[in-house]
């Protein structure tokens, strides 16, 4: 991998505001990233929104893990959360039944969602290939 090619990561304070973003998004253009992964934590969480605007006003194809603006986003990879919550109520009963933390097995994500949005990718420039779209969970026109 070429320098050009490797990650870039822009680590952003719990107090990030909006500032904060517009600066990543300009340092992220000046350097010539071609795509972007935000995840889910704080204070992404937070500026979701803010995060899908600059990432279509600067053309960036986005990979994200927000099932609510999924539907915006050019691409959302998605824990299948209503298939969790099943699983993650029996935690919560197994340890109110007195069952040890410790003893209690985590549950990781395993199966996902593939969300494209084709008008999003459409109005960034982005031609998303056939057998990807073929493998989408959901594809929003």
């Amino acid at each position: 991998m070429s320098h050009s090619d490797a990650p870039i990561g822009i680590p952003m304070d719990r107090s990030a505001g909006e500032p904060e973003y517009q600066q990543a998004f300009e340092t992220m253009a000046r350097q010539s990233v071609q795509a972007l992964m935000a995840n889910g934590l704080p204070p992404n969480f937070e500026h979701r929104d803010l995060i899908l605007e600059l990432a279509v006003k600067y053309r960036l194809p986005s990979i994200t893990w927000w099932t609510d603006i999924s539907e915006q986003i050019c691409l959302a990879y998605t824990p299948d959360y209503p298939y969790y919550f099943h699983l993650w109520a029996d935690e919560v009963g197994q340890a109110l039944n007195g069952v040890a933390p410790a003893d209690i097995p985590i549950q990781q994500a395993t199966k996902f969602m593939l969300t494209i949005n084709l008008k999003t990718a459409k109005a960034i420039g982005l031609e998303v290939p056939a057998a990807l779209i073929l493998r989408a969970d959901k594809v929003i026109e």
